[in-house]
């Protein structure tokens, strides 16, 4: 219990803790797959590497890829752009044949209750194989866990954590993500 959990009436620890088993009854809630627009192709590594600044040899030269496991002729794309091969546009969409739920179905019922604001807290990546030229990325996200109530320096909240796999085309898991969000009602002004 927060401090302010004290000031709370036994209807409002009622509603709180119904509401907290709606969100816990999203916990491994799955959406996907979410396609990519494109394949693994030279122009984004190239494009992505010249942003960061990354010169690895492997992301320009085949036969340096070659010794990572790229086919004959392809060069590896630098592993943390995993998710950026199925991010959606501008317009929030996936290409055709993609899931079109939302990938994080808790969210809703946040900005529901009030927690409308959201900042990212955290993001892991585990990297299991190269991804290579070519390659068809995919990913399959589920809500991993929602925490109980806490109170942070920017409010109220929640802190929701999606995992969320991909695999290439040959269905093979090239590697993981977690995504910490916290969704919040902002402190007042007056506190």
């Amino acid at each position: 219990m927060t401090r302010r959990d004290t000031d709370l009436t036994d209807n409002d620890m009622n509603d709180l803790n119904a509401f907290e088993e709606q969100l816990q009854s999203f916990v491994g809630a799955e959406a996907g797959p979410f396609l990519a627009w494109d394949r693994v192709n030279r122009a984004m590594i190239r494009h992505w590497c010249e942003a960061m600044g990354d010169a690895n040899p492997a992301y320009y030269d085949a036969a340096v890829a070659a010794q990572l496991g790229a086919p004959t002729g392809a060069v590896v794309a630098p592993p943390t752009m995993m998710q950026a091969w199925t991010m959606t546009g501008f317009a929030g969409e996936h290409p055709p044949g993609s899931d079109t739920r939302e990938s994080m179905p808790v969210l809703p019922i946040f900005d529901q209750q009030g927690y409308a604001a959201v900042v990212a807290t955290n993001c892991e990546q585990e990297y299991l194989q190269p991804i290579c030229e070519g390659d068809d990325i995919n990913g399959r996200s589920s809500i991993e866990s929602v925490s109980s109530r806490k109170t942070t320096g920017l409010g109220v909240g929640y802190f929701v954590t999606q995992l969320t796999e991909f695999r290439n085309q040959r269905n093979e898991v090239v590697g993981n993500m977690r995504f910490r969000i916290l969704k919040y009602k902002p402190h007042s002004a007056a506190s």
